[in-house]
């Protein structure tokens, strides 16, 4: 089983949207996919069609108690440990407990044999469910909006990861991936250069398409379900193939050349 994270403090940068999409991809290329939801804004639980979360069903006792991952629900093929925004009580609770960070992992162990990939949608922040997130991963997949909040957040990532290795020294980014990229704009090409001269691996742009991006989300589908063959599921599979060959993921991908 491999585990992997989609991080960055900074929000609206496609982490919700990467982890639904990308694990959608898998899973319809065969993996048995387990998505989780590490936000109180709970995004990925409602833009895979899930409502009604009750507390328990999300990892709040897992991570204030070292509980037992709780049962998933099951949406469009993936598992999902959904979120509801009681979750954030899990922030104040954490601070008190020693070891609450690597509660998280620790679950997963217990659940190897069940999944051939979990992926995990950090919160928006440098908070405690964002550690949880991190310190839970084999690796760590980077959304990098090519505009300048992208260009900002890079600090407060770096100092992140050298503080998370402290605990994890085997962490790594397996992927930085370019997002919200418009080739129209001087602003987000001169981005792009700038990112492709810092950082490595970098992943091709995921360009600007605003509305499928916006309307799968409403409907609850994944671009895959809501509109398969579509501009934006191109831009899936793409980016899923490029995923699949930054943390050597053997899985043959419908629709993607090799």
């Amino acid at each position: 089983m491999r585990t992997l994270t989609f991080f960055n403090h900074a929000g609206g940068v496609m982490k919700s949207s990467l982890t639904r999409d990308v694990g959608h991809t898998f899973s319809q290329a065969g993996l048995r996919v387990l998505v989780i939801d590490l936000d109180p804004q709970a995004n990925l639980t409602d833009w895979l069609g899930v409502s009604d979360v009750a507390p328990e069903q999300t990892v709040y006792g897992t991570a204030t108690r070292g509980e037992p991952l709780p049962s998933p629900a099951s949406a469009h093929g993936l598992h999902l440990i959904p979120s509801d925004v009681s979750l954030a009580l899990a922030e104040g609770q954490m601070m008190g407990v020693v070891g609450a960070h690597l509660h998280l992992r620790q679950a997963l162990q217990a659940v190897t044999d069940q999944y051939d990939l979990v992926l995990i949608d950090s919160p928006p922040s440098l908070g405690q469910l964002s550690i949880l997130g991190a310190l839970a991963a084999d690796h760590l997949i980077v959304p990098v909006p090519t505009r300048q909040k992208g260009m900002n957040a890079l600090a407060g990532l770096s100092e992140a990861m050298a503080t998370y290795r402290k605990l994890r020294p085997d962490l790594t980014v397996a992927l930085y991936v370019p997002t919200l990229y418009d080739a129209r704009r001087s602003h987000d090409r001169e981005a792009l250069a700038a990112l492709r001269g810092m950082l490595r691996p970098l992943a091709s742009p995921i360009p600007d398409r605003g509305a499928v991006w916006n309307d799968s989300a409403s409907a609850g589908q994944p671009v895959g379900v809501y509109a398969p063959g579509s501009p934006v599921h191109q831009d899936v599979l793409r980016v899923t193939a490029e995923i699949a060959r930054a943390v050597h993921l053997n899985v043959d991908l419908p629709g993607v050349n090799a």
